[in-house]
């Protein structure tokens, strides 16, 4: 019960005049950032940072969560009337929503939509709301080599697990390990890889590095994909909107196994794009007779939307809890929480307990607020992506350049803009993943500082990382991590190979 107490805590409060303007103004930001491809989540959540400094820590993190949300909705408007996914996770959306959107069943491809997304975030809140505490009382048991390990195991995980290939992870880790270097060492005062340059002394600006990666890249993509919107009617009848909700519990089974899906990848570092996909697969493998996936199917929607949100949800969790975010945008985030001088982690639930069950009220609210406010705003959105691309475009590169110079007033972090737009354009054309890069620019401060306390402790000694059962337990579930998926898919390719006697 003290977790319910807590939440009702929370409730009092999240529901304030103030808070649900916030609400409704940050899932409205988000459906643009949503629908708008070349934005995305992680891009407009770092846009709004600096426009939160103003706000006291509990509101600007409920704002930023609910453009979170309203982002994750938008995707699917897209994908769905335009078959252009506004967010990579909503491209498995695109293989059944949007044909059954041609047939003239928009209204019931976009209701299935947004009712199984609401169903999938719901259940990735419950389950943190369930969690946040154990969580918590589970890290304070942590020091130095434990809080290591968890930075390792994040690492591990994005390697072994992750979509891409482990090299390319890798070497995007490794980028975002060095660009976390720059600037004065805390330890040892040391000045490092500034390369003479006054202006990187304070080290590079993550929110810089990630209007970039996902602002200025993901344009240029776009650009050279020549985006053409090409869309149907996108009209809502409220008789189908009811008449599909009646529908939805057809399909339980699949809403199920997708919320778990989505649990799973949302705690771990598999992220909201892996869980759409994988729910979209093990849904067409299990289903049954009928007409075939890919050409409207209602669970090709059900399934994506629903593990997208509650992997969305769930990325939550670890970053509040342990410090360690399992997505791009819950690492955006967590540089919020740092830049406002909150610290994520164990002691976050016990020195702030208004600020961490206040957002996770609000969680169920905003995304309430979100199924209602996109169900209403559909037809306004399709008219915007009729606006040409050639206008749409100058206006998004108008607001990554006032994002990036509001961060420290300096016009060398415009150049950097520049820079990092190019570094992430060159990795999504080489399908190197932005994600690692991310993680590892938000974590590699921590990680580097807990490994200098550990090697402090232990005399120089790599054994500290070994010293007990919990901490032997982490490095022991990373290294499983890091070797055996990839282990296993190798030795399945290699049986398949082996001819048939």
């Amino acid at each position: 019960m003290g977790n319910f107490d807590l939440l009702m805590h929370g409730f009092g409060v999240a529901i304030t005049p103030m808070h649900l303007l916030l609400m409704v103004g940050g899932v409205l930001m988000g459906l643009v950032v949503g629908v708008l491809p070349g934005l995305g989540a992680p891009n407009g959540v770092s846009l709004l940072i600096p426009l939160t400094f103003a706000l006291d820590p509990t509101s600007a993190i409920i704002l930023l969560s609910s453009m979170y949300w309203g982002a994750l909705f938008g995707g699917s408007t897209t994908s769905i009337l335009f078959n252009i996914p506004g967010e990579p996770s909503s491209v498995a959306t695109t293989f059944d929503g949007y044909p059954m959107a041609r047939k003239g069943e928009s209204t019931r491809a976009l209701t299935l939509a947004f009712m199984s997304a609401g169903v999938g975030a719901l259940t990735g809140v419950i389950v943190i709301t369930l969690l946040a505490g154990w969580a918590s009382n589970f890290a304070l048991k942590f020091g130095a080599p434990e809080y290591f390990a968890v930075y390792f195991l994040a690492f591990a995980a994005f390697i072994g697990m992750g979509s891409a290939s482990p090299a390319k992870t890798l070497v995007s880790l490794t980028t975002g390990l060095l660009l976390a270097t720059v600037g004065m060492d805390t330890v040892t005062g040391e000045i490092r890889l500034t390369f003479g340059l006054d202006q990187l002394l304070s080290g590079i600006s993550f929110l810089v590095v990630v209007i970039g990666l996902f602002g200025i890249g993901e344009l240029l993509s776009t650009v050279q994909e020549g985006l053409r919107f090409r869309g149907v009617s996108s009209r809502i009848d409220l008789r189908d909107v009811f008449k599909t909700i009646a529908e939805l519990p057809r399909y339980w089974a699949t809403t199920i196994r997708s919320g778990l899906i989505g649990i799973w990848m949302g705690i771990t570092p598999g992220g909201p794009t892996a869980a759409s996909f994988m729910s979209y697969g093990i849904a067409r493998q299990a289903s049954r007779k009928g007409e075939p996936f890919g050409t409207g199917r209602p669970e090709g929607i059900v399934a994506p939307e629903t593990a997208d949100h509650s992997a969305g949800s769930c990325a939550m969790l670890p970053m509040l809890a342990l410090g360690v975010p399992s997505s791009a945008t819950a690492a955006v985030m967590m540089g919020g929480l740092m830049i406002w001088g909150l610290t994520p982690g164990p002691m976050l639930f016990a020195t702030k307990p208004d600020f961490v069950w206040g957002l996770i009220a609000s969680m169920y609210v905003s995304n309430l607020i979100g199924v209602i406010l996109v169900l209403a705003t559909v037809p306004m959105f399709a008219a915007l992506l009729r606006i040409p691309f050639s206008i749409i475009g100058p206006m998004i590169v108008v607001i990554c350049f006032v994002g990036a110079y509001t961060v420290s007033n300096s016009s060398f972090d415009l150049w950097l803009v520049l820079l990092f737009g190019l570094v992430g354009y060159l990795f999504t054309k080489l399908d190197y993943p932005l994600a690692p890069l991310v993680l590892a620019m938000v974590l590699g401060h921590k990680a580097e500082n807990a490994f200098h306390q550990s090697m402090i402790l232990s005399n120089g000694s790599l054994d500290i990382f070994f010293s007990n059962t919990l901490v032997t337990s982490i490095m022991v579930i990373a290294l499983a991590l890091l070797v055996l998926p990839k282990t296993l898919q190798l030795s399945s390719r290699l049986r398949r190979r082996q001819p048939v006697e």
